[in-house]
């Protein structure tokens, strides 16, 4: 099969049959190569319904999630994007292919320095990409952000990322453990309220350093 047939597939199978429809989105996916964005050894899998393995036990979102996280934050040209998670680079890429900037924080060194080499080669420009631990001091600094999108689960919500939301901000979480998990959409409404909607079930591994929920002891 050839890179444009497996891109159409993936598109008209996979992603619009996950009620991905946007038309903005679906022409983002079209246009991020993601091939360029996989190990040389899963190349061919680019556009297959799985999570690619990367380097250091990390795991790529699978193009169906990715599709429903663009079309829940509805990124626009003046906003500021955090990525917690920079992985392959390749969500990365697709958020700034609609947003202002992407800063995309990555713990493990290996996947930042093949984030930052996948970026360059495809030509993305708006994207920087910190080598760093979301949940260390400071780590977040003091900016807020449009658009916060995590891309590994959270066992309970952290809530200095709802915090680091401008006002009308998005942020995409999943939250839960082990098989049960909810992938939010959390909208910070005013100073001090937030929104939230559950878009869909899912499993995804915790992000490092997740806080965990606290034990009772009797």
């Amino acid at each position: 099969m050839t890179t444009q047939a497996a891109l159409e597939q993936m598109i008209q199978q996979q992603l619009r049959t996950w009620d991905v429809l946007d038309p903005q989105v679906l022409e983002v996916f079209a246009r991020v190569p993601r091939e360029r964005f996989v190990p040389e050894a899963y190349e061919s899998l680019a556009h297959a319904d799985l999570e690619i393995p990367l380097a250091e036990g990390w795991r790529m979102v699978a193009p169906k999630v990715a599709g429903r996280i663009l079309q829940a934050v509805v990124a626009q040209p003046t906003d500021r994007v955090l990525l917690v998670g920079a992985g392959s680079g390749y969500l990365a890429a697709c958020l700034a292919a609609q947003a202002c900037s992407v800063r995309a924080l990555e713990i493990r060194p290996a996947l930042a320095a093949a984030a930052r080499r996948n970026l360059e080669a495809a030509g993305v420009r708006n994207v920087t990409v910190v080598d760093g631990d979301a949940f260390g001091p400071e780590a977040l600094g003091s900016s807020v952000y449009e658009i916060i999108v995590l891309t590994g689960s959270l066992p309970v919500l952290d809530e200095r990322f709802t915090r680091q939301l401008a006002i009308g901000g998005r942020l995409f979480v999943i939250v839960g453990s082990g098989a049960l998990m909810e992938a939010l959409l959390i909208e910070r409404t005013g100073p001090e309220s937030w929104q939230r909607t559950v878009l869909f079930e899912t499993v995804r591994p915790a992000l490092d350093g997740a806080p965990t929920p606290s034990r009772f002891v009797f």
